[in-house]
């Protein structure tokens, strides 16, 4: 594989990751922005960035053998997922309001 190659199929999964966590995290915004309130979901999204975070960080050797591939995308989705259910979407919200 070369450079070209490799770059492409690594920016293929990385929108792929991203279209499947962040747009639905910001539509969860959407749809609970007013039932749960803004601080509570800005809260949310970092405890929850936090706790995956760190179960993507203190496993590291885990996470790089082969078979666990899957499970480390599933950790890394959702930290995108939190960071929009949460800090991101409130950021812009709570100004423009």
């Amino acid at each position: 594989m070369n450079a070209i190659q490799e770059l492409f199929k690594i920016a293929r999964a990385q929108t792929l990751i991203a279209l499947c966590s962040t747009v639905p995290g910001y539509w969860f915004t959407v749809a609970f922005i007013d039932v749960i309130g803004r601080f509570a979901i800005q809260m949310m999204g970092f405890f929850f960035m936090t706790v995956f975070m760190f179960a993507l960080a203190i496993p590291y050797n885990h996470w790089t053998h082969k078979e666990n591939r899957i499970g480390f995308v599933i950790m890394y989705s959702l930290t995108f997922f939190f960071a929009n259910f949460g800090p991101n979407a409130t950021t812009f919200v709570v100004p423009a309001e």
